[in-house]
């Protein structure tokens, strides 16, 4: 393997543990902490959650903010990774994770704002019960933010798939999920604005499709990183 590859399949692999970084942090802060603390329909009970495990999810809005400080140099990489495939699109994927950083940042801090509503204790003007429910109306915030966000989750996955699909060294089949797994994701928002009746079917949706692509990509970059027999350049 010459140098040319050396280089690119030392990309790839950085991209991948970037990619897997992201993924677990982004799925503890987004759904596994949340899912143990907040109780559907019961307020009360899931105010008092959060005081009793406030380090745990103190520690899944670090998980957030950590999954996309790691998403930036995600697509940094990537960007180098696939440069010499197509500048454009390259560019096109940087553009949208950059974009999407500091929208997710705003919708993270709806968690900091209701954490500090029930910790505080500055709003003397309200009683428990209000207290309460103004945190959690906050975290319904951030959980609506969540889907809504998933337009440039979606979006920054079209090109990734286009510059796997046009690359020679990575199976085009991992661009063909890629590229589904971005539709799935405008699909859901689509359905939560216009038809949310139908949001937790499209939900569903986006958590198989995506998944798949987007694992199945992180593995391929860890394990192979690039068909070795390929003599695709990058700059250095």
């Amino acid at each position: 393997m010459n140098n040319t590859n050396i280089n690119l399949k030392t990309t790839a692999r950085i991209a991948g543990i970037l990619y897997l970084i992201n993924a677990i942090t982004a799925a503890i802060g987004i759904m596994v902490i949340p899912t143990k603390l907040i109780v559907p329909n019961d307020i009360t009970l899931s105010a008092q959650n959060i005081l009793s495990h406030e380090f745990l999810f103190r520690f899944g809005i670090f998980c957030s903010f950590m999954s996309q400080i790691v998403f930036v140099f995600l697509g940094l990489t990537l960007y180098k990774l696939f440069e010499n495939v197509s500048k454009q699109l390259s560019r096109t994927l940087l553009a949208l994770v950059i974009t999407s950083v500091p929208v997710a940042f705003f919708i993270i801090f709806y968690q900091v704002a209701a954490l500090s509503i029930l910790k505080e204790g500055f709003m003397t003007s309200f009683d428990q019960v209000q207290q309460y429910s103004l945190a959690m109306a906050n975290l319904k915030m951030f959980e609506n933010g969540i889907v809504l966000i998933g337009t440039f989750w979606g979006l920054w996955l079209i090109p990734f798939g286009q510059l796997v699909y046009k690359s020679d060294f990575i199976p085009k089949i991992f661009g063909v999920f890629l590229i589904a797994g971005g539709i799935c994701y405008l699909i859901d928002v689509t359905a939560f604005i216009l038809i949310p009746e139908f949001h937790k079917q499209t939900n569903i949706l986006v958590a198989l499709i995506s998944s798949i692509a987007e694992f199945s990509m992180v593995l391929w970059l860890l394990i192979k990183g690039i068909k070795s027999d390929k003599q695709t350049l990058i700059n250095q």
